[in-house]
């Protein structure tokens, strides 16, 4: 199910290792605190886990909202926003 992560971190270095897990994770970023992709249920609930304990429960947060495709298909993208191709498993391939 496709999954986006959106955070607001204080601390740089407590950000920087949310973002990494999320790549390590194999989610692409969309934005500077914004991570879109591919994540089951088992990898979703690892993913939290690992965040939750890179956090500071006090100061940051963390919201992880799952998506179906069909909603992801009627998202509005304006400005310069994301390719949405680049989410599909067949281009995020190339990246790996």
């Amino acid at each position: 199910m496709l999954t986006w992560i959106v955070y607001d971190i204080e601390e740089n270095a407590d950000r920087t290792k949310v973002a990494k897990a999320c790549q390590k994770a194999g989610i692409y970023r969309v934005q500077k605190s914004v991570f879109l992709g591919e994540l089951n249920n088992a990898q979703r609930k690892e993913l939290s886990l690992k965040i939750e304990n890179l956090i500071n429960p006090d100061k940051d947060s963390v919201y992880i909202f799952p998506m179906n495709r069909e909603e992801f298909d009627q998202c509005l993208l304006l400005g310069q926003a994301f390719d949405k191709e680049l989410v599909s498993d067949e281009i995020k391939a190339l990246f790996l």
